[in-house]
């Protein structure tokens, strides 16, 4: 059952309203509405609610590589009742999902690292929607909230939790990570604490705040600072965040490596001022170190590797200077090879990067004030029925030039 909206709600009389109730001693309300009931049955009007019509879907992979578009839960008459939340939840109509570089590893590879697909599975975890249902117990949301789902659930028990830093939470069911199924559906129940108010910021921008967040991460623990000079390694679409994020912290300069030229021009599009490096086959690591270190014009003090490829940290570790910082935000390989002896003579600390915490707040204020501004890293937009094909374009990126692709749905 879910509470009345505000729709609904202003157009009861004040006793009522006030009560959030309608009783048969103050009003003529139907005499399902009684005070006895332990809360108020949202009204499926138009003027009460965005109720659910349409099917909920979802983009499913399994561990032979399909990918299909199906039939998914919570049904339609489950979100219309309410009934299928439990105590915390809300239930999200969600209108626009990014596809991330994980969904494409479990869809191709079946995997990252331990983290294994053995059955069918839900992608997606960057997603921003609609709340169109509140259990009772829920006070912070109301329906017709607009939100950016967090996708972490987590035990709030465990030293990490605890200590605030709930991304290494021990019993963490994070969405769209095998077990657990993912947001890329029509309608979702979601803790409602993990659900962060966006306002007016468009739905599109919502999603974005995921990835952004994974860069806001690492930058944090890279004490990335006004006029730093720093190397970002990679320039898909957590490497151009982390870009856009570095020059508003004021880093400079900044240099963005990449093998794709027109990756390298989007970063110079979002910040005319950083220094493209485009990776050339059969350059070595040291000399790729040393030609990143001779465009930058100064000494390098923090590298924020955002590809995860073994070659690529490895030219990072020989880019930045003694005392120097490689900051791995993207991700690999189970198992690497570093140069090991450079790392330890030039006195370089090297780490390692897993999601997020307390990121959001951070990134709605960064992007509802202007100072991050995403929108020209989406290139391509497909409906939820059709996300079989905005997969498909994510994965060939080298021919079709995506960089963000986001799916929308619309309810």
């Amino acid at each position: 059952m879910s509470r009345v909206s505000p729709a609904v709600r202003s157009l009861l009389c004040k006793p009522c309203s006030s009560q959030w109730r309608m009783t048969p001693a103050i009003c003529s309300s139907p005499a399902w509405l009684k005070p006895s009931q332990q809360s108020v049955r949202r009204l499926a009007t138009p003027a009460a609610m965005p109720s659910a019509s349409k099917a909920n879907i979802g983009v499913y992979c399994n561990p032979t590589h399909d990918l299909w578009v199906k039939e998914s839960g919570p049904s339609v008459d489950e979100v219309n009742s309410g009934q299928a939340l439990k105590e915390g939840e809300v239930t999200i109509a969600i209108k626009s999902t990014g596809i991330c570089g994980s969904d494409i590893h479990f869809w191709k590879h079946g995997r990252i690292g331990p983290m294994v697909v053995e059955h069918d599975h839900i992608l997606g975890h960057e997603s921003a929607g609609e709340v169109i249902a509140v259990h009772p117990s829920v006070k912070t949301l109301e329906v017709g909230d607009r939100v950016a789902v967090e996708p972490s659930q987590i035990c709030n028990k465990c030293e990490p939790c605890l200590t605030g830093r709930y991304n290494g939470c021990l019993e963490m069911r994070f969405m769209s990570t095998p077990p657990v199924d993912g947001l890329l559906r029509r309608y979702v129940n979601h803790s409602a604490i993990w659900c962060h108010k966006i306002g007016d910021m468009s739905y599109e921008d919502g999603a974005m705040l995921e990835p952004l967040s994974v860069s806001l991460a690492g930058m944090a623990r890279a004490n990335i600072s006004l006029g730093d000079p720093v190397l970002i390694c990679g320039a898909g679409p957590i490497g151009l965040m982390t870009l856009l994020g570095c020059a508003a912290a004021g880093a400079e300069p900044i240099v963005i490596t990449d093998i794709d030229q027109g990756r390298l021009d989007m970063a110079k599009k979002i910040c005319p001022r950083v220094k493209t490096y485009k990776v050339q086959p059969g350059v070595s690591m040291e000399d790729a170190g040393a030609q990143i270190s001779e465009l930058a014009g100064a000494p390098l003090a923090t590298a924020l590797e955002c590809s995860g490829v073994e070659s690529s940290i490895a030219a990072a570790i020989y880019s930045v200077k003694f005392g120097g910082k490689v900051f791995v935000i993207g991700v690999g390989k189970p198992d690497m090879q570093f140069p090991f002896m450079r790392l330890s003579t030039q006195e370089i600390d090297l780490q390692f990067q897993y999601r997020y915490a307390n990121t959001w707040p951070r990134a709605i204020r960064l992007v509802q004030s202007g100072v991050i501004n995403m929108k020209d890293l989406v290139t391509h937009r497909f409906s939820l029925e059709n996300a079989v094909k905005a997969f498909e374009t994510t994965a060939s990126s080298a021919k079709t030039g995506a960089i963000k692709v986001l799916i929308q749905s619309e309810i």
